[in-house]
């Protein structure tokens, strides 16, 4: 599954925008007032303001052998979010390593090595490194629910995790990072999470959904279908 495009929203349109063009140097793609967007390798993160909005964690891949790069990089940027002291997280069930920080809106942003993807570069690291937006912190009641929507309609299954507490649905590429808000707070930071709601365009298997996340339950439309729900 791939993410083409990320919509969240924001209270700090401008703050936000300073941040990710000037501070990560992404390349910006539309501004006005309300909104901005950016391009994330083969994604798009769009920002729309709304005045109440809460935070978000989502994850961005980078190439499989970047993150010590990667760190560094960002160490001249902004605060690392640690575990303990730890800068970078071995995700070992994953093979993976992770390395987190805060936007401007205090969401949790995770860059995120995968090994498995074999995606190795030998460039310099830079913004340019970012390939694809892989996750989306989805923060819910009922953690079945929302699997059972994106599976009779996407067809994606359980990458790792159960109905309890956590349950990451898709694969490697693209991610919906379900915990149980009442059980769990994001990692590393243990904040809050919050049922968030955010709007993401997805390709699966050669067709294209938009998945909508608002009032606390997934929503999923095929491009030439209605809309599916559980």
């Amino acid at each position: 599954m791939k993410i083409t495009e990320l919509k969240i929203y924001s209270p700090s349109i401008g703050q936000q925008q300073e941040f990710y063009s000037e501070v990560l140097g992404l390349k910006m793609l539309d501004r006005s007032v309300h909104m901005v967007s950016f391009q994330i390798g083969n994604s798009i993160l769009r920002l729309e303001y709304k005045k109440d909005a809460t935070p978000y964690h989502f994850a961005i891949n980078i190439p499989a052998n970047k993150d010590q790069d990667a760190l560094l990089w960002l160490k001249s940027k902004v605060e690392i979010l640690k575990d303990g002291t730890d800068e970078i997280i071995d995700f070992k069930a994953w093979n993976a390593k992770a390395i987190y920080f805060y936007d401007q809106d205090k969401n949790i942003v995770e860059l995120i090595a995968r090994k498995n993807l074999k995606n190795h570069s030998d460039q310099y690291f830079g913004a340019d490194q970012f390939l694809e937006i892989s996750e989306i912190g989805v923060a819910t009641n009922d953690i079945e629910s929302e699997y059972k929507t994106l599976r009779e309609v996407m067809d994606i299954g359980v990458y790792d995790g159960g109905f309890g507490n956590f349950c990451a649905i898709g694969d490697e590429y693209g991610l919906f990072i379900c915990i149980n808000k009442n059980r769990k707070k994001w990692y590393p930071t243990q904040d809050k999470a919050y049922g968030s709601d955010f709007e993401v365009n997805v390709m699966q298997e050669g067709k294209s959904y938009k998945v909508n996340y608002r009032d606390g339950a997934i929503k999923v439309w095929h491009s030439n279908q209605g809309m599916g729900t559980i």
